[in-house]
């Protein structure tokens, strides 16, 4: 039995790239570029605590590429933040993407906390002080890059740093897009939340459908019916279960890191998100069986198991174990590359998170395009578009004397609102990029796997960035 090899989380993703760079036709150069860390930040600063003692911070920003501008990548607060992880979300922020036609370059930030063990204040502190030291060393900005939410951080973090950013930078009129991920309220924009889970929804259901996929898997095509399993009940998991069985498919396994729970006939995600406040747990959920180690729920037997935690939770020692006949990666990172090559042996499909949760990044660049456009999506034809349709519906019904029923009536007259035009443009962003990615792969039968496929097209258009300014040949 060989034992895996224990790869950095850096190196995986090097380890990826370099499985793809092979079928690309760029200059040895080209690639050492392409996957070079341009700029990494390590800082420390001290923090008073509520009881007056002072802790010295570890924090990091890494900007892995600007061969567009700005580099776009979220904060994380976990006790794991170290410079390897973060060089690699950098790395994995920079294809993302280029792989879904966003025009950022990858960057990525932590700080080295378990934020369950600071006070609000205490947060607000160790943020506020945080996004000064990026503002000194010209690591923010909305031209330079641009943080985001990310494990252990959310919409009052954000608003905390462009509080802070605008404080120090006064006048700067587009000051608002230093940050996405903000509330509404601070120049958020609405569907960010569920952007993530949303977009891996419609990129499963976009390989769902594509039947000569569906026929090698031995599954019929669509969501509908199908068994689901998900690790993670954060703000991704959570939304992606609400897409699925909103969409038809059976969500039969919920994990968290206190264990798992299974019932054949199905899961809803809000009660089980409900049950875990009041008891602290998703355990002993009424109708269900635990699992007492949430990884047990990795090995359930579905059509689609969607790991939506942390990374590196399916490797050498359990792929042999999963029985999932597509894997969806809604984290970051949590198939090994030694986990990648038993899925080829085993003909399981793994969709790459390098592209399928770019959900976060691409309504985070919409919320960007809003904050320096200064005005709401829809606000400029919202009205416009209902009026016209009245009239249509109006004509339409004069001269066929016939009446639409009122919920057609009003589905028809509808105008789009903000979060109908984020929603249109994230499902047409994940279809194309999951058919470019389809393509490329089932065009050549030589490239092994829909991972080594995304890592090509991410090589392909960010060589192509670069060879167009004139830097390369």
């Amino acid at each position: 039995m060989s034992v895996e090899k224990p790869y950095s989380f850096f190196e995986s993703v090097e380890k990826s790239f370099d499985k793809a760079a092979r079928f690309t036709k760029w200059d040895i150069g080209v690639l050492e570029q392409i996957k070079a860390c341009n700029s990494v930040y390590r800082m420390r600063f001290p923090i008073k605590r509520d009881d007056g003692t002072i802790e010295v911070m570890e924090a990091y920003r890494v900007q892995h590429s600007q061969h567009k501008s700005p580099c776009k990548g979220g904060i994380r607060f976990s006790e794991e933040v170290n410079q390897d992880e973060v060089m690699a979300l950098a790395a994995l922020m920079t294809y993302k993407c280029a792989i879904v036609n966003v025009p950022f370059g990858g960057a990525k930030g932590g700080i080295k906390i378990n934020p369950r063990k600071y006070s609000a204040y205490e947060l607000e502190k160790i943020t506020r002080r945080y996004t000064s030291e990026l503002v000194k060393k010209n690591f923010i900005g909305p031209g330079i890059d641009v943080p985001a939410p990310d494990y252990g951080t959310g919409e009052r973090e954000m608003a905390w740093i462009v509080d802070t950013y605008q404080s120090l930078k006064p006048g700067e009129i587009d000051g608002a897009g230093c940050v996405t991920g903000k509330p509404i309220t601070q120049g958020g924009v609405r569907g960010r939340k569920e952007a993530t889970g949303l977009g891996v929804f419609f990129g499963i259901r976009e390989v769902c459908n594509m039947q000569e996929v569906m026929d090698k898997l031995g599954l019929t095509p669509g969501v509908e019916g199908k068994t689901v399993v998900v690790q993670g009940l954060g703000n991704v998991g959570y939304h992606t279960a609400k897409f699925f069985r909103e969409h038809g498919a059976i969500v039969i396994g919920l994990a968290e890191y206190e264990g798992a729970i299974y019932n054949p006939a199905g899961l809803h995600e809000e009660e089980v998100f409900q049950h875990r406040n009041t008891t602290g747990s998703i355990l002993n959920f009424p109708g269900a069986a635990n699992l007492a180690i949430n990884t047990d729920a990795l090995e359930l037997e579905c059509d689609i198991l969607i790991p939506a935690a942390l990374e590196n939770v399916i490797n050498g020692d359990n792929a042999q174990r999963v029985k999932a006949k597509i894997i969806g990666e809604a984290a970051n990172g949590p198939c090994t590359p030694e986990a990648d090559e038993i899925f080829i042996q085993r003909g399981i499909l793994c969709v790459p998170d390098m592209y399928l949760n770019a959900g976060g990044v691409t309504v985070s660049y919409f919320e960007w395009l809003k904050n320096l456009s200064h005005v709401r999506y829809g606000r400029m034809e919202k009205r416009f578009s209902e009026n016209m349709n009245a009239r249509i519906l109006a004509q339409m019904e004069e001269l066929s004397g016939n009446t639409v029923a009122e919920k057609e009536r009003l589905l028809i007259m509808h105008g789009a609102e903000e979060v109908d035009l984020v929603h249109s443009g994230l499902e047409e962003t994940m279809i194309n990029a999951t058919r470019e990615i389809m393509h490329i792969w089932l065009s050549s039968p030589e490239i092994p796997d829909m991972r080594t496929a995304a890592y090509v097209s991410a090589i392909n258009k960010v060589a192509t960035s670069y060879a167009e300014l004139g830097i390369f040949p």
